[in-house]
């Protein structure tokens, strides 16, 4: 928890409350400063993960290059210690942010959920997600994959054009972002075979994403093998709260089950969609972005408009949260 004081929001009137931990993409230089400057925690917990890797992510976090932050092995231990950071200097200020009804993260996110529930240490997932990341990047060689977003067509209507078009190449669902977002990703030549079929079929748009990797595919399952040899070196305690998982859409507190579903997790799309509308089932009626950006709570916002949602990414946004504790209606 971070240790930066100020007034605890009592729980006893709130919401039933979500936390969400964004993933890659969400970094920009800068980010994680302010929480630094203010909270002694925030600081502790920059310098293990300095310690941890063996270089300064502070630094690049918060001084760049963006060269350097947006290097999928940088981008994601940076992005998971802003997360885990403002979730200290959030439990400071808000009671139910301790004790969620249920935590969910997108695709790397999820191991910042994982930390916030207890069941990894925040030291093992910094090491993790740094590896994963440079797994990722060394599964596929440069150009070779790409990811596009298709916008306004349905989910079960792109994975027929990745069917209808992959031949004997990959190309797949990997991001099933809701709001008539679906993220592909797989070969070059097939990406871009998909995207000009799911323009025939009517999507709004296709548009290539600047990402370094085929993400959430088939093309990651050397990167996906590498890192289950490092998930065994880890020791997982049970959630002490709902997991909602990227792979199933479906809440887990099973500890043996962990190792498998982010195995799983690195070739299988991301469920986004689906995980957001189980919440809502569940009985969530706030939801709170724990770190880098709003990416999520934007999403969230098409998906479920009746879920509120607010974003925890500094200082003064979790003072502002604070400040309309208990407030049970979408943000404008």
């Amino acid at each position: 928890m971070g240790l930066g004081g100020g007034p605890v929001v009592s729980a006893a009137s709130s919401p039933a409350t979500a936390l969400l931990f964004p993933g890659q993409g969400s970094q920009k230089v800068g980010m994680g400063r302010a929480l630094h400057e203010a909270d002694a925690g925030a600081r502790a917990l920059f310098e293990e993960a300095d310690a941890v890797l063996g270089y300064p992510l502070s630094k690049i976090c918060f001084e760049g290059p963006e060269t350097e932050l947006t290097s999928t092995a940088n981008a994601q231990p940076a992005i998971l210690t802003v997360s885990i950071a403002a979730l200290g200097f959030l439990r400071a200020r808000i009671a139910v942010a301790v004790a969620p009804l249920a935590v969910a993260g997108h695709s790397l996110g999820e191991y910042s959920a994982l930390v916030a529930t207890g069941a990894l240490r925040f030291a093992d997932a910094v090491r993790l997600v740094h590896l994963r990341g440079k797994f990722m990047q060394e599964a596929v060689p440069a150009g070779v994959g790409a990811m596009a977003a298709i916008l306004g067509l349905g989910a079960d209507e792109v994975a027929a054009v990745c069917r209808e078009v992959a031949g004997a190449e990959v190309v797949s669902p990997a991001n099933l972002n809701g709001g008539g977002q679906v993220v592909i990703a797989g070969h070059k030549a097939a990406v871009e075979r998909a995207c000009v079929a799911a323009k025939a079929r009517g999507a709004k748009r296709a548009v290539s994403l600047a990402v370094s990797a085929p993400f959430h595919c088939a093309l990651m399952q050397p990167a996906a093998d590498r890192l289950a040899a490092e998930l065994e070196r880890v020791e997982i305690a049970a959630p002490d709260v709902p997991v909602v998982t990227n792979v199933d859409a479906a809440p887990n507190q099973d500890p043996t089950r962990v190792r498998e579903l982010l195995t799983r997790q690195v070739t299988a799309p991301v469920r986004w969609e689906e995980s957001v509308e189980r919440l809502g089932s569940m009985g969530v009626t706030r939801a709170i972005e724990v770190g880098a950006g709003n990416v999520l709570a934007g999403l969230v916002r098409r998906i479920a408009p009746t879920i509120a949602v607010g974003s925890a990414s500094d200082p003064d946004a979790i003072l502002a949260l604070a400040a309309n504790a208990g407030e049970d209606r979408p943000n404008a």
